[in-house]
């Protein structure tokens, strides 16, 4: 084996060896290390790559065994494409376009429910009436959960992208909360006349929008609808078997499927 070589990519720094990184001339890493491109160089002499670093592990892999070994719920795939294309190494980039080929067919068949639920809380705020004169008031509040559970992670991700909280003056998209690929718990709540816009943020209340209508969702029944919208123009389809038309109508719990 050759002597071993340290790459510093994105400030992460990995230790491989000369024949792995031109085990394909014809790449961009073979190129850097034939002496075709030069190299740059950070303050520990390492090789400076200003690439990915985590996602530079799989590219590493890959000229190390041939294969594309990537987690079950591996969640950068476009990262990846566009590293992947950045190195230019042409059987890593056909066994991408597989990969991408075999989610996209076990992404067809999918299943998506929802579990609704919603109770009334009771808040207390105060109200400037004047300069010094503060009020204390209360309002009744409408609380809103619901537990998604999709086997299909890119139409998490749909999801996410259409629905965004309002909190604190501004709107965040819902994919920022989506820590499980398949499970997504989005709590909300109406908005209440005369509560100050303070009073939100100070006890941490999140509203829910749906963009780009810039729609508020006040009740189930508007989100109930605004899911049906998106999952529906997925592709998705109620389950006539599941649930109980009573709980469907009751807006307690949605399950539609797909099939392609």
């Amino acid at each position: 084996m050759s002597e071993p070589i340290t790459l510093n990519v994105g400030g992460k720094l990995y230790t491989t060896s000369l024949s792995t990184l031109t085990s394909f001339p014809d790449s961009m890493l073979g190129a850097m290390f034939s002496g075709k491109i030069p190299t740059k160089k950070d303050s520990q002499g390492n090789c400076f790559i200003d690439r990915d670093g985590k996602i530079f592990r799989y590219i590493l892999n890959f000229l190390r065994t041939s294969y594309l070994d990537l987690p079950e719920d591996f969640q950068e795939m476009g990262l990846l494409r566009r590293e992947v294309d950045f190195y230019q190494i042409q059987p890593l980039i056909e066994a991408l376009q597989e990969k991408e080929v075999e989610l996209s067919k076990a992404e067809k068949n999918a299943m998506l429910n929802i579990s609704l639920d919603q109770k009334t809380q009771t808040v207390h705020f105060t109200v400037r009436e004047a300069p010094q004169i503060y009020s204390l008031s209360s309002s009744n509040m409408e609380v809103f959960s619901a537990h998604i559970f999709s086997t299909s992670c890119l139409f998490l991700k749909l999801l996410g992208s259409k629905l965004y909280y309002c909190f604190n003056g501004n709107l965040s998209s819902i994919s920022s909360y989506l820590k499980d690929p398949n499970h997504l718990t989005l709590d909300w709540v109406a908005s209440v006349e005369g509560l100050p816009e303070e009073e939100y943020t100070r006890q941490n209340l999140k509203r829910l929008w749906v963009v780009p209508d810039n729609k508020q969702i006040n009740s189930f029944q508007v989100f109930v609808e605004e899911v049906l919208k998106i999952a529906m123009s997925d592709g998705f389809c109620i389950d006539s078997s599941h649930p109980h038309t009573s709980d469907f109508m009751n807006n307690k719990i949605i399950r539609l499927i797909r099939y392609k």
